[in-house]
């Protein structure tokens, strides 16, 4: 089996494993449970673990070179190890953005549209999750419950930062940090699709104006071609 044909047949069952974890970890992280409480969530979130573990082994092992692979995609391993820190578990729903990049559409503007809109609602959604998890139950936050996490994810994205709420944290400031470049970036692609599709928009209707401008004069044009024509031809019969 090469490599190739094992990420077109492990895709979405990675996608999959993508939406269970991000579904066991907001109940997690949301319901604030308790170790106690939340074995058979962490059962969830470390099976599929396992999944990523696995198709990155399998990758590695299947590439043509595999120490090239292997410099080339030192993020994946990156995404592999960093969840040891529990709010930066988030990082393997890139495989969710890995899917949509190529489920959207074929034209360019309409996949990069909606590779951005997913982007946007996935980074604040998790955005939320993960300073919810750093900032819950730490002491002096003000950041406590998912609706505030959802509200300074969005201001955050945005780069507006009211400042009501913000974290205490130093995990939580690294997801702040993180956002705000994502934030950025997210927010530049978008200005600049609108940008492009505003000036296409502006170049098709002023096309439009100018052929209907013309209108009159190519009509003049024509008729008087026909009565050149037509004196010609009686010139031709008089001769």
């Amino acid at each position: 089996m090469t490599q190739a044909l094992w990420r077109k047949y492990s895709e979405w069952p990675m996608l999959a494993a993508a939406v269970l974890f991000l579904a066991a970890y907001s109940v997690q992280v949301i319901a604030n449970l308790p170790a106690s409480q939340a074995d058979a969530i962490e059962v969830v979130i470390w099976v599929t673990y396992a999944a990523f573990a696995v198709d990155y082994a399998a990758s590695l092992w299947l590439a043509p070179r595999r120490g090239q692979w292997f410099i080339r995609n030192l993020h994946e391993l990156v995404i592999l190890i960093l969840p040891a820190l529990r709010p930066l578990r988030l990082l393997r729903l890139v495989t969710l953005l890995r899917i949509l990049h190529r489920t959207g559409g074929g034209a360019l503007r309409g996949r990069i549209v909606t590779y951005v809109l997913a982007s946007a609602i996935l980074l604040v959604y998790a955005g939320g999750l993960a300073v919810l998890d750093s900032e819950e139950n730490a002491a002096g936050s003000n950041i406590t419950n998912f609706w505030d996490a959802l509200w300074w994810a969005m201001t955050t994205i945005t780069t507006v930062g009211y400042g009501d709420h913000y974290p205490v944290t130093a995990i939580g400031r690294l997801v702040a940090v993180g956002l705000m470049i994502g934030g950025i970036a997210v927010l530049g692609v978008v200005t600049a699709s609108v940008a492009s599709w505003m000036v296409e928009h502006v170049a098709l209707q002023t096309a439009a104006d100018v052929d209907a401008s013309e209108e009159p004069l190519r009509l003049e044009v024509v008729r008087l071609a026909e009565q050149i024509e037509r004196l010609t031809e009686q010139l031709a019969e008089r001769n």
